[in-house]
């Protein structure tokens, strides 16, 4: 269940962000926040995003950053930084606005979350309303009624 995994605080907006790799930081860190992840992780994740490229901007405007499985997760989580003024990623589905993060223990949890994930996210009133969400509580309405 999708929104098992989001933590307290673990959704925020923002206004902007000085670049992509750290709008990528700042998600990964509320899962640090929340206690999902240690520290190490923003590190696997920044390391990912260096050696592949902005794999992870998977559809216009929308970002799952994410690392292969690893210690540094301490229980499944996700989170979302919400830009107000999207970020350039070197994708072609830039600009992003929305930036997913996500850990997982294991493999099959990985995987898990993924198809969670993206049976949320596909339809395009899902990410319409999140990107006009006026506020925090509208977007965790948005992520954690519907991912029941």
């Amino acid at each position: 269940m999708l929104s098992s995994y989001f933590g307290a605080g673990s959704i925020v907006t923002q206004d902007t962000s000085p670049s992509f790799a750290d709008a990528v930081s700042q998600s990964v860190l509320l899962l640090v926040e929340s206690g999902k992840a240690q520290l190490s992780y923003v590190d696997e994740v920044l390391e990912s995003l260096k050696a592949l490229g902005p794999y992870f901007v998977i559809a216009p405007g929308l970002a799952l950053a994410h690392a292969k499985p690893s210690n540094a997760v301490l229980a499944p989580g996700m989170s979302l930084l919400r830009l107000a003024e999207p970020v350039i990623s070197g994708s072609a589905n830039d600009p992003v606005s929305l930036i997913f993060s996500m850990c997982s223990p294991n493999a099959s949890e990985h995987i898990e979350m993924l198809g969670d994930f993206g049976r949320l996210m596909s339809t395009d009133e899902v990410m319409n309303n999140l990107l006009n969400a006026s506020a925090v509580s509208v977007i965790e309405d948005i992520l954690l009624k519907k991912a029941l």
